[in-house]
């Protein structure tokens, strides 16, 4: 049997990725590893779920990711879905929706896509 631990996303600025999932998401640090030439920051819901979300820092790396068509994403849902998409407006991270079914994709600063879900 198994369960989910985590995703792990590469990012290019960790205190400005961090920044943003605090923000956007409520998303904490909840530990965190250096490994000389990269850093591991574990972030958490508060506990909503076991689901952690892994931000990894390569020290050296300073070209964009290619995401390619960016077809995969993370998904998380909310109890107060106006709130959130009020927030997510103003920080101007929406980059798609889709009314019909009720939800929405914001971006992170690295391109990657997060869906937004009511609970």
């Amino acid at each position: 049997m198994f369960k989910f631990a985590h995703n792990n996303l590469n990012v290019l600025n960790l205190e400005k990725s961090l920044k943003f999932y605090k923000e956007a998401l409520e998303l904490e640090e909840v530990s965190r590893m250096d490994a000389g030439d990269f850093i591991l920051v574990y972030l958490d819901d508060h506990k909503q779920s076991q689901h952690l979300l892994e931000l990894t820092w390569l020290k050296d790396r300073k070209e964009l990711y290619n995401l390619g068509d960016n077809e995969f994403h993370l998904a998380m849902t909310t109890d107060d879905f106006d709130k959130a998409h009020e927030l997510h407006k103003k920080m101007n991270c929406i980059c798609y929706e889709n009314e019909a079914m009720g939800i929405y994709f914001i971006n992170d600063p690295d391109g990657y896509w997060i869906e937004i879900l009511p609970q």
